[in-house]
């Protein structure tokens, strides 16, 4: 390895896992550990632990798990070595002089010169508001009624409509500046002519509207059209620095001003009018519905966001399922309605910015509008539409986390919709037992899979092997906690060898065990990332975890467990040397050439 003897140690002395993981998630102590929600799956109920004393994460829900540097790599999408100078610039530490940057490999290298690439492009766009090119891309940022300390503050711009100009603008300033052909492909700002090979602007005769993470990068664009053309919006597609399903625009301003709460946008010129109207806490997803990732990092920033959509039919589905996904990670949700304007944007430039706040303080909470939604599609005169109404009532009213909610709109619902308050709450009684056996099910199958090692990805073997497969990861787990008692474990005649575990995964870890051990005197759970992927290294996380649970972690366990490891090798070996007696007859009638 080329970091130094001893820089991971101090790099994760100076980075306690709690502090950094703290940042991300809100954590309880729970004995000598703490406990929160996990950041990386949708819960309620907090399966995420960390774990002091041994410096490391294990979500007991979806298994993520590691040590600091795992979770920065899984939190900001980072590669070993960029988490690694993520926690070194958090400590204040220097980033040894070493190979690093080579052995990334190029998509790494790409990563770096896509932000460069992605700055400059911003500083020509935002340069050309004020050339003759560009007027037209200024006139229509003024006329949505912008004035230019915002759109200095959003680093707005405009790209050139470049096939009518005859002119290769951006082309040339970009290669200018030293930029390949490649580089400028991956970072999606030029594309390839199908007809003649040749490298164009994908962003035409737009006004562009840089993506800016928590970092400060610029990762991204959105470009929109100034008239009916189609499509309205372009944005940029995933590269080696961006992540659409995991970014959020304006956030690295809303970040600052949310505590209170979001406000979820549709698009950035609602985004733009909101923050201008001095609410900066808004902010958009990027041309895509909301997804599970953008849910788990607001909930990193807010208790509560309002839901700002074109209330028309896509507007409603995009809210239903954004109220979902928010739900899910514990962020309560309200729905604005804007009457006599379609967006935040419309509504501001028509009644002002006093108007718009006072509608998001009378937002509507998530259930009064899902149950608005429902009821305006039904008929309630009609029978069979009132029956259908109450059955989907019913089924919304049983997905209420408390009595006490449960209670209060079974009540105000009986009254609206002319029903006992006693039938409907014995309805509701019901779909909550359908519920929560649908879910027992549900729960039981996955253990069973889990248990038999169906459908295991990461150690596929493990359904083959499973009385194996269990005593290696018993042997793994302890000498992941004790790790001096690697020596003892595979030192001497009868020391264990790597080419007796019976399962690849397992092995591969044993493996690695060993060679970290011989190069650096001990095993340091920080190089896993140098080798294992996120979810390898939550499985080998699973396994250490499952041992700080029991009275009894030495040498006499791991002994047990070698013997009943080699007893499955003895009989897999047994079986590959046996013939069935059905194998036996064919053999000899093939000799006899029957």
């Amino acid at each position: 390895m080329a970091l130094p003897e001893g820089f991971l140690e101090d790099l994760k002395f100076r980075n306690p896992v709690e502090d950094v993981i703290s940042s991300y998630v809100s954590l309880k102590r729970a004995g000598s550990n703490l406990v929160g929600l996990c950041p990386f799956h949708n819960e309620k109920s907090p399966s995420f632990t960390v774990f002091p004393a041994t410096r490391g994460f294990y979500c007991f829900g979806c298994g993520a798990g590691g040590d600091a540097i795992t979770f920065i790599m899984k939190a900001e999408n980072l590669d070993y070595i960029g988490a690694v100078e993520h926690l070194c610039k958090r400590a204040g530490m220097e980033m040894p002089e070493d190979d690093h940057a080579g052995r990334r490999g190029d998509s790494d290298v790409k990563k770096a010169r896509v932000y460069a690439a992605n700055r400059d492009a911003a500083r020509f766009y935002h340069d050309m508001l004020s050339k003759p090119e560009g007027q037209a891309g200024l006139a229509y940022l003024r006329s949505r009624g912008l004035t230019d300390a915002v759109i200095r503050r959003f680093g707005l711009g405009f790209a050139p409509d470049e096939f009518t100009l005859r002119k290769n603008l951006f082309l040339d300033h970009m290669l200018g500046l030293g930029y390949t052909e490649k580089e400028l492909l991956a970072s999606f700002l030029c594309a390839k002519s199908q007809k003649n090979g040749r490298l164009y602007p994908i962003f035409r005769n737009r006004v562009m509207f840089p993506v800016i993470d928590l970092t400060g990068e610029v990762v991204a664009f959105g470009g929109r059209v100034m008239d009916d053309s189609k499509p309205k919006y372009l944005n940029s597609s995933d590269t080696p620095g961006f992540k659409k399903s995991r970014t959020l625009f304006a956030l690295n301003y809303a970040r600052h001003a949310c505590e209170e709460r979001l406000i979820l946008c549709e698009g950035y010129m609602d985004v733009i009018a909101v923050h201008a109207a001095g609410m900066p806490g808004a902010v958009a997803t990027l041309g895509t519905a909301i997804t599970a990732e953008q849910a788990r990092i607001m909930a990193r920033y807010t208790k509560e966001v309002v839901i700002a959509y074109d209330m028309d039919d896509a507007g409603r589905r995009a809210a239903e399922k954004a109220i979902a996904l928010l739900d899910g990670v514990g962020v309560r949700t309200k729905i604005l309605k804007l009457n006599g304007a379609k967006d935040p944007d419309e509504f501001i430039r028509k009644f002002g910015a006093d108007a718009f706040r006072l509608r998001l303080d009378d937002s509507e909470n998530q259930f009064d509008y899902r149950c608005s939604v429902v009821i305006a599609s039904h008929d309630l005169e009609d029978f069979n539409d009132r029956m259908a109404c109450i059955s989907e009532l019913t089924a919304l009213l049983s997905t209420l986390h408390t009595d006490v909610e449960r209670d209060v709109y079974i009540g105000r619902l009986a009254d609206k919709l002319g029903v006992s308050r006693d039938s409907l709450k014995n309805d509701v009684t019901r779909a909550r037992k359908r519920q929560e056996k649908t879910q027992k099910t549900e729960q039981t199958r996955r253990q069973i899979q889990k248990t038999a090692g169906y459908g295991d990805r990461i150690n596929p073997d493990r359904a083959k092997f499973r009385r194996a497969a269990s005593a290696e990861e018993s042997i793994l787990g302890i000498l992941l906690l004790y790790p001096e008692l690697l020596s003892e474990t595979a030192g001497g005649a009868e020391g264990l060898r790597e080419e007796e575990f019976l399962t690849a995964f397992n092995r591969r870890v044993y493996a690695f065990l060993l060679s970290c051990t011989a190069e650096h005197g001990r095993f340091e759970s920080g190089y896993l990332g140098e080798v294992f992927s996120d979810e390898e290294i939550g499985r080998i996380t699973g396994m250490q975890v499952a041992h700080t649970q029991l009275t009894r972690n030495d040498m006499s366990v791991i002994r047990d467990n070698i013997t009943v490891l080699r007893e499955e090798g003895a009989k897999e070996k047994q079986k590959s040397t046996d013939l069935s007696a059905d194998d036996l007859q064919n053999l000899i009638r093939s000799r006899r050439g029957e």
